[in-house]
């Protein structure tokens, strides 16, 4: 491998000019591409304002989708294919060159300039190598600095002279500094993770990855693939992308954009079941309890049990005629639809179509010839919706989850043989409660009712859902997430050595199973790219005691990184350590537990300090983000200041909880970490 940094004013090197000629030209023709379509008319091709609003929506995402950003590198790498005489053929000419980038670019003749990363012969970027070259002779990687091309580095895949070796360019764009939100991996995507972002869209994939392994990257990027490869389809079902909380979906909401695609929506599971206001909170063990699959059966029973057998005829009066249909043929009809196990709401949708039915059939016995206007004329008759409404009565979810947990005599009936009397205790309210408005719903509560929702109408379904940190879900999460792509697929990542709720993911396998997904396939990443060797040896200290049996992240990083353990005494010093790492390029996270929070604020305040809330975009001028350690999980800085271990532990519940907490606070370190305390250290990082 060559590699080639010269003086970024020098043009007196032929390839690096002919490369920046190249770049030059290629912005100059993303910006004709841009103005062809600013300068559209759409005033004689749309029919209605209707279609005119359409177009000119889709002509603006077109226009944004193609913004060249100064400081984005256009394209990052460059294939030369060799076609050998009587081999298979790449696609493509013989001979030529592809430049790799963010989007496709073309000139004046419709010729590519630049290929877009997600094209089929753009792959081999990101796959080939000394033992498969995949027809390509040379694959260059360019190196910026802001937005100039600066160095090239070579790698002759055909040539068996030269030794592979680790790309000091591609090294570099890994642990180069960052500040403000995540940034795409379009440039540093390895072979294992390209596996995962281009596998198809008809099946699931379940991403196990520890901290800085790139899940959340591959998944982001997995979901920039499927909407190049199946665009048409994914822009009628849809595409989620599911966070645990409003900082992290913040932290990220830019990758997509900066790769041209902004149709895709995000949220968190608490948004996605917003049908009440959530006011009230649960004991975790209470918590747990609502959060159990279980409940799904609980709550499916008391829906149905409001189906009640008919007792009386129904008598319908058409004209001068009088129909009767018979209490027995009614049941009937009521068991078949209870036995289809459709949804409870469109059962009873069918059930005065049904009774029509059968008073149609008696009027064709009868010699008349009734059409289809006569069977929904007699499905709106006030005797067959009066006796729809005594048979098959509307529900409403929120209410039927309300008397669950205020009414014990109707919870206990319907949840015999599921939940045991101490488990019916703990899920039941302390107080009942009037009315959904005035109840303090908790969010386990919201879950419920979304299932409730479900069970009532079916809920609409994506075409693919990204679902983060998934490791923290319930099992009833999981549903509420599943019913989003019961059509669809979905890409699921997370850690489970980071699940830090009381109902944490206890296997991927499960986790299918309640996501309805359960032939869906684990795969794991176990290489490290963002976090440093000696940190994620420390932080890995405590996997035997959260999650015995996980592979543990081997950093491939060349760079060891800065680490330091140090005892400190007093909040002074922790805002000491802070001083010192922002004088380094890049982000800084001061993390500590929750309750030490506001007392760091106030020191940081005090020393005249700015520092951002978590999510909050960092700015050359303010690089510290104060970061409470519950928020911690998904978040990056170069670096890292841990303030006082011990109570990132005893902040939880429970030990174990705690511990991984703190496995999550002790790997958001990109470049550096100072772990400080006054106390003694968790005995899991000194054993």
């Amino acid at each position: 491998m060559s590699a080639t940094a010269p003086d970024p004013l020098d043009d007196s090197r032929a390839p690096l000019t002919r490369e920046r000629t190249h770049l030059a030209d290629s912005r100059a023709a993303l910006r004709a591409m841009r103005e062809d379509v600013e300068a559209l008319d759409i005033k004689d091709v749309t029919a209605n304002w209707v279609n005119a609003a359409v177009l000119t929506r889709q002509i603006d995402d077109r226009i944004k989708a193609l913004a060249d950003l100064s400081d984005t590198p256009l394209f990052f790498g460059r294939l030369d294919y060799l076609h050998a005489p009587g081999a298979e053929q790449a696609e493509g000419a013989e001979g030529e060159k592809f430049y790799i980038g963010r989007r496709h670019v073309h000139d004046a003749d419709g010729d590519p300039m630049v290929i877009d990363w997600r094209a089929p012969v753009s792959q081999p970027f990101y796959r080939a190598s000394k033992k498969d070259p995949m027809d390509v002779g040379l694959r260059r990687r360019f190196g910026y600095t802001g937005g100039e091309l600066t160095a090239y580095e070579d790698e002759h895949l055909s040539d068996p002279s030269e030794t592979a070796a680790t790309s000091k360019l591609l090294q570099q764009e890994i642990e180069r500094p960052r500040v403000g939100p995540m940034r795409d991996i379009v440039a540093t995507i390895q072979p294992e993770q390209d596996e995962i972002v281009r596998s198809g869209l008809g099946g699931t994939v379940c991403v196990q990855g520890g901290p800085g392994t790139g899940k959340t990257a591959v998944g982001l990027h997995r979901v920039a693939y499927l909407l190049y490869a199946h665009r048409e389809r994914l822009a009628r079902t849809g595409t989620l992308v599911i966070g645990p909380n409003r900082s992290f979906l913040h932290y990220i909401e830019q990758v997509l954009p900066a790769l041209g695609e902004l149709s895709v929506q995000q949220a968190t599971v608490d948004d996605l079941v917003a049908q009440v206001e959530v006011r009230g909170t649960d004991e975790a063990r209470t918590a747990v309890l609502k959060g159990d699959a279980r409940m799904a059966e609980v709550l499916r029973r008391a829906l149905y049990a409001q189906v009640t057998m008919p007792t009386e005829p129904i008598m319908v009066v058409r004209g001068s005629r009088r129909w009767r249909v018979p209490a027995y043929e009614l049941e009937k009809i009521v068991r078949e639809l209870l036995g289809r196990e459709i949804r409870y709401g469109a059962a009873r949708d069918a059930l005065p179509q049904r009774i029509a039915h059968a008073v149609l059939v008696q009027m064709e016995r009868a010699g008349e010839a009734p059409d289809d206007r006569v069977q929904d004329a007699v499905a709106r008759n006030s005797a067959v919706k009066a006796a729809v409404k005594a048979v098959w009565p509307p529900a409403d979810p929120a209410k039927l989850v309300l008397r669950l947990l205020s009414d014990g005599e109707f919870l206990a009936e319907h949840a015999a043989g599921i939940l045991d009397e101490d488990e019916q205790k703990a899920v039941l309210w302390a107080k009942p409660v009037r009315s959904v408005k005035s109840a303090k719903w908790s969010s386990a509560d919201a879950v419920l009712i979304d299932e409730a929702a479900d069970l009532i109408q079916r809920t609409h379904s994506l075409g693919h859902v990204v679902l983060d940190e998934a490791q923290d879900l319930s099992p009833m999460q999981y549903r509420a997430v599943g019913r989003r792509c019961t059509t669809g697929s979905a890409t699921v990542l997370g850690d489970l050595a980071q699940g830090t709720t009381p109902w944490a993911t206890r296997s991927w396998d499960e986790a299918l199973a309640h996501l309805g997904k359960g032939d869906g396939v684990i795969e794991e990443l176990t290489a490290g790219f963002r976090v440093p060797t000696d940190v994620i040896t420390y932080a890995s200290r405590l996997l035997p005691h959260i999650a015995p049996g996980l592979t543990p992240v081997a950093s491939v990083r060349e760079n060891p990184g800065f680490f330091e353990v140090r005892a400190v005494d007093g909040v002074a010093e922790v805002v000491s350590a802070c001083e010192e790492l922002l004088r380094n390029e890049g982000s800084t996270g001061l993390i500590a537990a929750d309750a030490r929070v506001p007392a760091l604020a106030e020191a940081l305040t005090a020393a005249g300090i700015g520092f951002l809330a978590p999510g909050e975009e960092t700015t050359e001028a303010t690089r510290l983000t104060l970061v409470p350690a519950s928020l911690a999980k998904g978040l990056e800085y170069d670096y890292v200041v841990l303030d006082e271990p011990r109570s990132v532990v005893d902040g939880e519940p429970d030990e174990r909880t705690g511990l991984r907490r703190l496995y999550v606070a002790l790997t958001r370190a990109v470049s550096g970490l100072i772990v400080a305390h006054t106390g003694p250290l968790p005995e899991q990082l000194t054993a």
